[in-house]
Parts: C-alpha cells; sequence; structure tokens
C-alpha cells in the first residue's frame, strides 16, 4: 500500500538495486544543462528497510521527451503487498503532457489507465480499466496550456531557476484534478551519499491536504545547486501508519 500511494506522488518519482547492500554508483560528469538522455536508480527506504525499487529512463524522442517509471516493491513489503507498477509519458521540449499510460499491478489489483492531452482544445482525457474486474471509467477535464502529468512536473522544475524563498506555480494533472501547484524553493542544503556531498537546494511542492492529493502530507525534493539540477533526494511525509518515505539516489547514467 505504501508503494501504491508513492506512485500516485511521485511519481515523482525513482529507484534502487535490490539488493539494500549495493554501493551506489553516482559518477561525477560535467555540468550540463538538463534536459539530456538520463537513466536514474533510487533507493526507496520507510521504517529503516529497504522497500522498493524504482527506476526512470528519459531520453528523447524526435522533438519530445519520453519518461519510462517503473516502481517494484522489494523484500518484506512484497510479501505484505506486491507493487510492479509501469509509467510511460510523452512530453514535449517543455515536458508538458501530450500522452501517458500506467500499468499497475498492487497487490489483488491490476489496472491500466491512460492521459490524453489534447493542447489545442485544453482538455485531457483519463481512462481506466480495472482488468479484474473487466471495469472501465472515462473522464474528460478542462485544463491550462502546458499542463503537466506528474513526472513531467519534475523534469519542469528541473529546467526551472527559482530563486530561495520565491515560489512557482505549475499546472499539474493527474487526469481527475487539474491544479496550479506551488512550488517553493526553501534553503540550500549539503546531502551527503555514499561518502559524497551534494551542494542541493530544498523545494517543497504542496500537493496534498486537498490540493491534487486529499491526503494530509508534505513532499520535499533535494535538487543539485548546478546546470543539471539532479534530484538526489525525495521525501514524501504522510500521517500515521505510513510516515516517512525517503528516495536516495543510487545510480546516475548519462550516455
Amino acid at each position: 500500500m505504501i508503494l501504491a500511494y508513492f506512485r500516485h506522488i511521485a511519481s515523482v518519482l525513482i529507484f534502487l538495486s535490490l539488493n539494500s547492500l549495493a554501493t551506489a554508483e553516482i559518477k561525477q560528469y560535467p555540468p550540463k544543462p538538463f534536459p539530456y538522455r538520463e537513466k536514474l536508480e533510487y533507493s526507496i527506504e520507510w521504517r529503516l528497510i529497504t522497500a522498493g525499487m524504482a527506476q526512470i529512463d528519459i531520453e528523447p524522442i524526435g522533438p519530445n521527451w519520453e519518461t519510462k517509471l517503473n516502481i517494484e516493491s522489494a523484500g518484506m513489503v512484497t510479501r505484505l503487498y506486491r507493487v510492479n507498477d509501469a509509467y510511460r509519458a510523452l512530453t514535449n521540449n517543455q515536458f508538458c503532457g501530450i500522452h501517458a499510460t500506467l500499468d499497475a499491478q498492487e497487490g489483488k489489483r491490476h489496472r491500466f489507465s491512460s492521459l490524453s492531452f489534447d493542447g489545442s482544445k485544453k482538455k485531457v482525457g483519463y481512462e481506466e480499466r480495472d482488468l479484474v474486474k473487466n471495469k472501465a471509467t472515462q473522464k474528460t477535464i478542462d485544463i491550462a496550456p502546458c499542463t503537466h502529468e506528474i513526472v513531467g512536473a519534475l523534469s519542469a522544475l528541473r529546467m526551472m531557476r527559482v530563486d530561495l524563498g520565491k515560489t512557482v506555480m505549475l499546472p499539474i494533472t493527474d487526469g481527475k484534478k487539474m491544479v496550479m501547484a506551488r512550488v517553493e524553493a526553501q534553503q540550500k542544503e549539503t546531502i551527503e551519499i555514499d561518502n559524497r556531498k551534494f551542494q542541493t537546494i530544498r523545494y517543497e511542492a504542496f500537493l496534498f491536504d486537498n490540493v491534487l492529493y486529499r491526503r494530509k502530507g508534505r513532499l520535499w525534493v533535494w535538487m543539485t545547486d548546478d546546470a543539471a539540477r539532479l534530484p538526489v533526494q525525495i521525501r514524501v511525509r504522510l500521517g500515521f501508519p505510513i510516515g516517512n518515505i525517503t528516495l536516495t539516489l543510487d545510480k546516475d547514467e548519462r550516455p
């Protein structure tokens, strides 16, 4: 249940090795402005245990960008509630939504959903099929120009420079609702991962408390304070019984 809920918000996002003792492989690349082809892996920690794995691949497809996000539960969490989600998103060069699909296998549930953006009409169509109960639901809502799905919103934020103490508003949709989500650049912090230090800026994205999600919670993203704007850590704080879910970058690959 933990990873299933995380998939809706982070999608935003990310990755890890099934071996909780694996050594992080974050290479030192020369600063290069995002976007570029990239593969990231993060460890997902919940209550001091490795909860699962996630991997994001970003690559150009002609003038557009394709993002693939895969999340799998691991260890004890798999025994409690198995998660195997495959998310695919096609966006333009500003990471505005074009099309997205999610094949979600979570516990005994198996659902397939899709988002189809129509920028000219400023609408997005949402369809969800329950492959176990053989039921389908559809919905179309109005959206703002250049609206992002949740993973595209993270990439869009990486392309922005937001001064400390300032905020930016991002149009985001999950297909059921569109919101102008506030993201605040809060402070500079040094994050240490496997004896390597990263100079970062901590951002908070206000998506909970009846914004995009009804549940009470908070979401922070730590991005490197350089051209790459690499998200090295993500933390979601939810109420009891879930608590904190922390994603830490384990691997960064660029061709």
